[in-house]
């Protein structure tokens, strides 16, 4: 099965964005890579943690913020369960959430999944690229949304119209230049049809 085997943010200020990084608890689960690639504006993905209960929502949401994140949505209740978002110091947008209403018990602080969520202008050809190069469709919804399958413990790679997912992670759609994102994997190197690049992972 082809899967994402590690994310590269690539950031202006290394050492800034490894200590946000490592206050935010993310440890080691995002590499960084230094940077002066010209990008302005949404760079067309975002990151979600899923967790498993709101006291762990608020817990890294709050730790985000605390080393320098903006906040894009504050963590709050929805219909499909609660969540917020923010924009780390390097410009990458991470969104936090869990489908559970109401905790079931202490912080554990754990992250059960990390998803990639890439902003593509056209679903139907996207998507057939992925699997085209080894990807399995976990889930979808029409031309809205796919998830492809992923390992336990690595990152899943799922697809969200553009403007979905700027309205999702609440900034404006326009956005130039650099994505500031190096994907690896099992294949590769290559350039999806949006532009974001491909590596093959050490």
């Amino acid at each position: 099965m082809t899967s994402i085997a590690s994310i590269t943010l690539e950031v202006a200020d290394l050492s800034a964005a490894d200590r946000f990084y490592t206050a935010f608890g993310l440890g080691d689960r995002v590499g960084l890579r230094a940077s002066e690639a010209p990008t302005t504006g949404f760079r067309g993905f975002t990151l979600s943690l899923t967790v498993s209960q709101p006291a762990t929502v608020k817990s890294l949401i709050g730790a985000a913020l605390d080393a320098g994140a903006t906040p894009l949505k504050p963590v709050a209740k929805s219909f499909w369960g609660y969540g917020g978002v923010v924009r780390a110091p390097d410009g990458a947008i991470w969104k936090v959430a869990t489908s559970a209403k109401k905790d079931t018990g202490p912080d554990t602080g754990q992250i059960d999944d990390m998803v990639l969520l890439l902003g593509v202008a056209d679903m139907a050809g996207t998507k057939r690229f992925y699997v085209e190069r080894g990807f399995t469709v976990a889930k979808g919804f029409g031309s809205k949304y796919v998830e492809f399958a992923a390992p336990a413990s690595t990152v899943k790679l799922a697809l969200y119209g553009r403007g979905a997912l700027a309205k999702d992670a609440g900034v404006p759609i326009d956005g130039t230049g650099s994505h500031r994102l190096v994907i690896g994997g099992d294949i590769g190197p290559f350039s999806d049809p949006d532009g974001f690049a491909w590596e093959t992972a050490a």
